[in-house]
């Protein structure tokens, strides 16, 4: 019989819930009866998880939108540490959330438990000021993108390069027949997804533009068919009464079934954040779009230090993404992006050559790596 050990985690959003589930699977492959518990989304419930609050109450993005919701998420993080430090569980796992999970890590360090970050904070692109943060807060850190583990590694922090977990499961070449087939779609035509995030801030501010160009890109592309995959139940009841204020456009709304939707488009109108990496591993052409309340974006776009968001970017030789973010986010510039990502056979040709390169860096079985650093962490050999 396997030990019963104990994993505390904390993701604070989807793309959090996702490399969660993974983990808590390969976790539960070793050690079926072990409990794992904390803060998770419903892919983690799925595989075990035991989610002691609900993940959509951490989902919040931008300086300003962080203030109004303060005290709630440190009374969140307080009674986290009050539990955590009572149950002593063999290690606790932050999911991406940093400006949540270091300072839990940090009190639960001093408190005897070994930690783990699992995502690194983008300290190589703003706020390297962190690093003496995470030197103190975490015993472990797990970093997804390749140049990540060479930043950690001069500066004497701990680190293991696991992959992406989405490149393990995503497929070399994603089956755009088979996607269509199960969304129950006509194989053949023109398909644009539409990917406006998965947090209500994000939702509101981008659904409506993107809604706007898609109107615009069917002007051009009249037989064009568009997709939207819901992130969850709340964005699906948030999203609905803006569909319906536009009858004139082809619109499916999925439940989730984000991949399928990526696989199933020729095209992807998207957020910025975690999902612009998956889009790429698909193989998809996309335009990165994102808008922020003013204040926030004011006094982010002075702290950063790299020059484009999107990761399909960033893990680029050079830049193939468009990005069109705040007050370049218009109507007019998504549709002629977009049009571009949907039209220029060269361009879309080029851009699937550099994606296959990025999903052949990061497919490293990351869970399963991901799990071993944890195992040397908690002194656990097999």
């Amino acid at each position: 019989m396997s030990e019963s050990l104990t994993f505390a985690m904390v993701a604070g959003e989807a793309s959090g819930d996702l490399l969660g589930a993974a983990l808590v699977r390969e976790i539960k492959r070793h050690h079926p009866d072990a409990r794992c518990y904390g803060i998770g989304g419903p892919k983690m419930i799925a595989e075990g998880f035991e989610s002691l609050f609900p993940m959509e109450r951490l989902s919040v993005m931008g300086l300003v939108e962080v203030l109004g919701r303060l005290r709630e998420l440190l009374g969140i993080r307080k009674r986290l540490r009050d539990t955590f430090l009572a149950d002593q569980p063999d290690v606790f796992i932050g999911i991406d959330a940093p400006d949540f999970n270091l300072a839990l890590e940090r009190q639960l360090k001093s408190g005897g438990i070994p930690t783990v970050h699992y995502v690194s904070p983008q300290v190589w692109a703003w706020r390297e000021g962190r690093l003496k943060k995470i030197r103190r807060s975490v015993d472990h850190m797990l970093c997804l993108l390749p140049f990540e583990a060479d930043y950690y590694q001069g500066h004497g922090v701990p680190v293991t390069f696991v992959g992406h977990p989405l490149a393990d499961q995503v497929a070399m070449e994603p089956d755009q027949k088979a996607a269509r087939q199960s969304l129950q779609m006509a194989e053949d035509g023109p398909v644009m997804a539409i990917l406006p995030g998965s947090r209500k801030a994000e939702v509101a501010r981008l659904a409506e533009l993107f809604l706007d160009t898609a109107r615009e890109v069917r002007k051009k592309i009249p037989s064009i068919r568009f997709l939207i995959p819901a992130a969850n139940d709340r964005r699906k009841q948030q999203l609905l009464p803006i569909l319906e204020a536009c009858p004139d456009l082809d619109i499916v709304l999925t439940d989730g079934r984000a991949s399928e939707v990526m696989a199933a488009s020729d095209a992807i109108l998207i957020a910025s954040g975690t999902a612009s990496l998956e889009a790429a591993l698909h193989k998809r052409p996309m335009v990165i779009s994102y808008r922020m309340a003013r204040l926030s974006f004011a006094i982010l776009s002075r702290l950063v230090k790299v020059k484009h968001v999107g990761l399909p970017n960033l893990l680029s030789d050079r830049p193939m993404v468009p990005e069109l973010l705040q007050d370049q986010a218009t109507v007019e510039n998504l549709t002629s992006a977009m049009l571009k990502a949907l039209q220029d056979e060269c361009w879309r040709q080029d851009v699937t050559s550099n994606f296959a390169h990025i999903h052949q860096t990061l497919k490293r079985d990351a869970s399963v790596l991901a799990w071993q650093a944890i195992q040397s962490v908690i002194g656990k050999t097999e």
